[in-house]
């Protein structure tokens, strides 16, 4: 392989971290995300889901029942978001999802977020995880956090200009 070749590998593969620690950090203190699947009949349907606390490798694990209507979605193909937000940023993390069956990953994973679902512990009859592996991510960050947010909204509508927003990204995972 020529040096120019693994040069540009090793940058594409920095790239890809620095965008999985972009994501990381700005999802970094969530707790609960809207994960939105597609139903039978072809609708989006979003629920609330508690996010384990692991460090975000692009990967995001829930726990699940497994009678449950997104288990049953996700086991028929269906894909995942998982939707983020909080003062001043926005996340979106799209791709394919997948039920997996293992009490050791589960109590791996176990918290108290997941102590209040499943009062029996990791292995609660019927509990499932659910991992949404990321493809892409979609990120709005404004800096600064509310007040500079007001204070944006604010100068905008005074000059008559579109309001900045912040920095938008949309990011391979």
């Amino acid at each position: 392989m020529a040096q120019d070749d693994v040069r540009e590998r090793e940058t594409q593969d920095d790239d890809v971290e620095s965008r999985v620690a972009k994501v990381a950090e700005l999802i970094k203190d969530a707790r609960i995300a809207m994960l939105t699947t597609v139903a039978a009949d072809g609708s989006l349907v979003s629920r609330p889901m508690g996010v384990q606390d692991v460090d975000f490798d692009g990967d995001l694990w829930f726990f699940a029942d497994a009678d449950s209507h997104k288990v049953d979605e996700i086991e028929h193909g269906s894909p995942a978001n998982a939707a983020f937000a909080d003062r001043s940023s926005w996340v979106s993390v799209s791709g394919p999802a997948e039920v997996v069956r293992d009490t050791a990953k589960a109590r791996e994973l176990w918290g108290p977020t997941a102590q209040a679902w499943y009062p029996d512990g990791p292995e609660t009859p019927g509990l499932v995880l659910v991992v949404l592996h990321g493809q892409t991510a979609e990120y709005w960050d404004s800096a600064g956090g509310r007040l500079a947010t007001a204070l944006s909204l604010v100068k905008a509508a005074v000059k008559h200009e579109r309001y900045d927003g912040g920095e938008n990204e949309t990011v391979r995972l």
